[in-house]
């Protein structure tokens, strides 16, 4: 391999026949000096030659013309190697100064005495991946293992996004298992009601974690009563999710603090209140409509094996998930539990009774409010939740999201428009992310952010040891598995 030529932060380099090199793969180029520049291979081009066009059209066979060809000096050979040889597109990620890593490029290498070799992606994160808290996250295209510190995701912003059935689900389960064997708090927003199975082994066995996965489904083992809510909280719900008009609000402000004096909070004291509370008719309609709808979602509850979501989250401070199963939750009732957990979170972390929690929000644009998007990523960041979106839709995430995102795992995206949006992340060059995700196979995600070090690896995400589920139901596939067994 020979060094071509530069232009900004990119590098070219020329690889010859046998020289085994593919996109994702790291090259180190090392000089007289001592330093070496680490630099990533992006694409692959053929090498364009002068004359080469004209040679491949000049040796093309024609049936017609017979003969034997005469190469005393073995001009041929030389003509192919030189037609196989490769254009190799590279970023520039790092520079090593006597062993010291630093993201810049100060300087540039001797083309003449500058020696290339390939850098296993392995020795190139190796320095920083000993200790407890190293996850095998997977492997690369060439079977080296991939390590992530989860550390790094603390105090982080997280983005996980590709196509449906690239395993997005999956890497979300693989560092869910990861924080909480490592001691950390969870909770997670479950769409579609597959992390149940993080407490099960693959045979759908109880596994070790079963005391530490809590699922909680509304309006079956989640069950709230007022007094568990603050006025802030709900009139949240109120305003934000059933669109409360002002004036509603304000009387309805208005009864929950003479319930709250007379000690008398409940379901029950509060349909009476809005019936004969001295207001305007159309006010008072307002409230028995959503009062009806606060009482249909089956979250409110006046009876005393209510759910305590303080006490379910402090029994995950050492090492455990709460999961919000919102599986076959209606769009209304999904909006208020969102509301409501997300509410107590902000209460719980402002009042430090929780130290903080990781938040995993599954398809997060399905259920969160536009104006929730920034307040998660700044205001509860500070508080301690450190929030992971999952989706698929990666135009629904904001900008300003991706500006902040500290670690993003990409899998496969084809579509320009989804590969553009996803680039204005700032953790990494637009050409990588528009180059290396196009052609992703399934399971194999593009990480990026501080928990590699901000060198991008590609990387085979690993199998779980729990039951995954999630996986598409299929009607032939399974029309073929019965008809096999029959």
């Amino acid at each position: 391999m020979r060094l071509f030529r530069k232009e900004g932060s990119t590098l070219q380099i020329i690889s010859f026949p046998g020289e085994d090199v593919e996109k994702g793969d790291y090259l180190k180029i090392t000089d007289s000096t001592g330093r070496s520049l680490i630099v990533q291979v992006i694409d692959t081009e053929y090498a364009n030659i002068p004359g080469v066009l004209e040679e491949l059209l000049r040796n093309h066979n024609d049936s017609s013309i017979r003969g034997e060809d005469v190469d005393p000096f073995e001009v041929a050979n030389h003509i192919a190697f030189i037609q196989d040889a490769l254009l190799l597109i590279c970023k520039i990620r790092a520079t090593d100064l006597e062993g010291e890593l630093v993201h810049a490029n100060p300087w540039l290498p001797s083309r003449t005495k500058a020696r290339i070799k390939r850098l296993p992606v392995d020795q190139l994160l190796a320095p920083n991946r000993n200790g407890d808290f190293i996850v095998h996250l997977g492997e690369t295209t060439r079977r080296k293992e991939v390590n992530i510190d989860i550390r790094a995701l603390d105090g982080a912003l997280n983005i996980i996004t590709g196509k449906k059935g690239t395993g997005k689900s999956h890497v979300s389960k693989l560092l869910t298992l990861s924080l909480v064997s490592n001691g950390a708090p969870v909770v997670i927003f479950d769409l579609n009601g597959e992390y149940a199975g993080l407490s099960r082994d693959i045979s759908g066995e109880p596994n070790h974690l079963q005391d530490r996965i809590m699922v909680l489904t509304p309006g079956e083992n989640f069950k709230v009563t007022l007094g568990q809510l603050n006025i802030r909280v709900m009139l949240s719900i109120l305003v934000n999710t059933l669109h409360l008009p002002g004036t509603s609000a304000r009387e309805f402000k208005r009864i929950w603090r003479y319930l709250t004096e007379r000690n008398s909070l409940t379901l029950a004291s509060l349909g009476v209140a809005i019936r004969d509370w001295k207001c305007n008719q159309h006010v008072r309609d307002a409230l028995f409509s959503r009062y009806y709808t606060l009482i249909n979602t089956g979250l409110l509850t006046d009876q005393t094996d209510c759910t305590s979501l303080e006490k379910e989250l402090r029994k995950t401070q050492l090492g455990g998930a709460v999961v919000i199963n919102l599986r076959d939750t209606s769009t209304t009732n999904r909006y208020i539990v969102v509301e409501y957990v997300l509410g107590k979170l902000v209460e719980l972390l402002v009042e430090r009774r929780l130290r903080s929690i990781f938040l995993f929000a599954e398809e997060a644009h399905l259920y969160l409010r536009e104006t929730y998007w920034n307040d998660i990523v700044t205001r509860m960041r500070h508080y301690g939740a450190f929030t992971t979106f999952i989706t698929n839709q990666p135009d629904t995430i904001q900008e300003s999201i991706y500006r902040q995102a500290d670690n993003l795992f990409l899998f496969n995206f084809t579509s320009s428009h989804d590969l553009e949006t996803i680039s204005r992340a700032s953790r990494v060059d637009s050409e990588t992310i528009k180059s290396v995700a196009r052609d992703l196979p399934p399971r194999h995600c593009l990480v990026l952010g501080r928990v590699v070090n901000d060198f991008p690896v590609v990387a085979k995400v690993r199998e779980l040891d729990v039951l995954a589920m999630g996986e598409t139901r299929l009607f032939f596939g399974e029309s073929r598995s019965r008809s096999s067994s029959q």
